[in-house]
């Protein structure tokens, strides 16, 4: 068991200090959009906004009428 242990500590190992400022910047880019995932995740999947969320479902499609009906007559916008 304990080798199993240490052959994951050795292939997880991370030289800190070896790390560029690139490397720094991924590293917290990554973690930053992890956890804004996480709370996302947590807004979309309670209950408690269900009503809030559905009522915003159709947004996309309500923008698609606007272009191609409302806006000029009821003609279908010219494709270039």
């Amino acid at each position: 068991m304990w080798s199993i242990v240490n052959s994951l500590k050795e292939y997880f190992h991370t030289d800190w200090g070896a790390m560029t400022a690139s490397d720094w910047v991924g590293t917290i880019l990554t973690v930053v959009i992890f956890l804004l995932m996480i709370v996302a995740y947590f807004q979309v999947f309670r209950p408690k906004n269900r009503e809030k969320l559905e009522s915003k479902r159709f947004i996309p499609f309500e923008e698609d009428n606007q272009v191609s009906g409302e806006k000029n007559g009821g003609k279908q916008p010219l494709s270039r």
